[in-house]
């Protein structure tokens, strides 16, 4: 038991691996066609959004020890905005969309400077600018969905391209390289584990820990107007409140994947590809069982609660054998 119990606690993403093939286990038996091999790809387009919030989020929670951003879904709600105005003013979707990216790293820099430069909690700067970026999308549109894109920008996430979702093939996966060649093969990436494992030790290893923290709260901006140009693709409209409620989404996600949410420098992002998988796989399965969306919002919740116990106890079984 032993053997197997320790491979899984110290590998987050073979653990949800292993809950994962239950699930769909489980999540057939409820209906037969959950397991349709069609039906389990088109499920993961609905996940390519949480996706790429979710790896901005454990970003944010793994260079800042406790650090959370729950301003990302007003981010994606203000970059689609920007997105569906931009396009009517230029009619130029490729311009629209490099400015949405554009004013994802922007918002995304506003986060970093009050939390990376003047030392602000992120929750309570997160919460601010949250309520900011938020109205901003409401006062700017008056609550009334932008639509009017044209007929050639559902080829990004309403087709698929050998059989695979295009926001998954052309989108999501090359952001996930690039990502995974900044944190894992760069100094960056070091500079990340190392500002959230010890911010003052990093500081003596010639990090630069408060530029480390605002570029990490850039690159979750950038990441969330990646998610809002998909969202706009997808609904073929910009919506104000395209991004309300899944911060809390991304951060149930990013927990799950093993992100520990007091201490910094810990988790790998491989644990969040898996978890995103998982989770949306839950709330799809669950829909199609019909399931009451209440009820799928408190299983969420529990999800998020049992995610950080089940953090914990993994971790503190890995260290008791580590110095045993």
């Amino acid at each position: 038991m032993k053997k197997v119990i320790l491979p899984l606690a110290k590998s987050r993403a073979k653990f949800l691996v292993f809950l994962l093939i239950i699930e769909i286990a489980i999540l057939s038996a409820l209906n037969p066609e959950f397991a349709k091999v069609n039906n389990l790809i088109e499920i993961l387009q609905f996940g390519a959004t949480l996706f790429l919030m979710a790896v901005g989020e454990a970003l944010v929670i793994m260079v800042i020890p406790g650090g959370i951003d729950i301003s990302i879904g007003s981010i994606m709600s203000l970059c689609c905005v920007i997105l569906g105005l931009t396009y009517q003013k230029t009619g130029s979707l490729l311009a629209a969309i490099l400015i949405t990216l554009a004013a994802g790293a922007l918002l995304g820099a506003v986060n970093g400077i009050l939390v990376g430069l003047f030392n602000m909690p992120s929750l309570i700067a997160t919460l601010g600018t949250q309520y900011v970026f938020a109205s901003l999308a409401l006062y700017v549109t008056n609550g009334v969905a932008i639509s009017g894109f044209p007929e050639s920008f559902k080829w990004l996430s309403l087709e698929m391209t050998f059989g695979v979702p295009n926001q998954i093939l052309f989108m999501v996966i090359p952001v996930l390289i690039v990502v995974l060649f900044l944190i894992y093969k760069t100094r960056f990436g070091r500079n990340i584990y190392l500002t959230g494992d010890n911010a003052e030790a990093a500081k003596f290893a010639a990090v630069k820990t408060k530029q480390t923290i605002f570029f990490v709260f850039v690159l979750a901006g950038v990441l969330t107007a990646f998610s809002a140009i998909i969202n706009c693709s997808w609904l073929m409209t910009a919506r104000a409140d395209a991004g309300s409620g899944m911060e809390m989404n991304a951060i149930t996600v990013a927990m799950l994947g093993g992100i520990s949410a007091v201490e910094g420098g810990r988790g790998h992002l491989s644990g969040v590809i898996v978890a995103t998988v998982l989770i949306t796989m839950l709330k799809s399965g669950l829909q199609m069982a019909g399931i009451n969306s209440i009820w799928i919002l408190a299983i969420t919740g529990v999800i998020l609660v049992v995610s950080i116990v089940v953090n914990n106890v993994m971790n503190q079984l890995v260290e008791k054998v580590n110095t045993n």
